[in-house]
């Protein structure tokens, strides 16, 4: 099993359903990290910063929606170097391993990083923990982080879309993803129950 503390992370970006942000310019605008013990899986500490886009400075309607983020949570962020060197210092030189809720976050983060020519302080290694929650139910099918809180009989707290709230939730989905708690019984009607509206993140 990983000796290694994990570091779940859960990004926000800037985002539009019209096309006013293409895809390869989002931007990280909010950075969510819960800190999580190998040996007891209790998160030890916390981190959460907003960061200020530089392509795109000004939030699209879309994206203040999704994400509650408001433009002047932005306007007086850091940057992303700033950010990540925030993030560094809050490891302590640790090097726990990155997990995440699919790839999303693995990519955008390498993405912003190269852009602004700054090295993440996690390395290379990646952990996803869609992937790994299929794989403990043995399933293909893949799962939105709310619909795998359902299953577990976890109830969402916080704000779905914020990325502290959703990294806390994340958190308490990877004891069972990585095999260290065994899987409760399904809820009653799960296999027929439809997936939670909105975005599969």
């Amino acid at each position: 099993m990983e000796t290694r503390d994990y570091l779940v992370i859960d990004l926000e970006a800037t985002c539009d359903d019209g096309g006013r942000v293409p895809r390869n310019e989002s931007e990280i605008i909010e950075i969510g990290a819960v800190l999580v013990c190998a040996r007891t899986f209790q998160p030890k500490a916390e981190f959460q910063r907003f960061v200020r886009p530089v392509r795109h400075p000004t939030l699209t309607p879309f994206c203040t929606e999704l994400t509650s983020i408001q433009q002047a949570d932005v306007d007086h962020a850091p940057p992303i170097p700033e950010a990540i060197d925030a993030l560094r210092e809050f490891m302590g030189g640790d090097r726990p391993l990155f997990c995440s809720w699919g790839n999303y976050d693995n990519g955008q983060f390498r993405h912003d990083a190269a852009h602004h020519r700054v090295e993440l302080p996690f390395g290379p290694d990646h952990l996803n923990l869609k992937q790994a929650f299929s794989d403990a139910l043995g399933t293909r099918k893949r799962f939105g982080m709310a619909r795998a809180l359902h299953r577990l009989g976890i109830p969402l707290a916080g704000t779905h879309h914020r990325g502290i709230d959703d990294a806390r939730n994340i958190a308490k989905i990877l004891p069972f993803a990585v095999g260290a708690h065994p899987l409760p019984p399904a809820p009653t009607g799960w296999r027929r129950a439809g997936k939670p509206r909105g975005p599969a993140t």
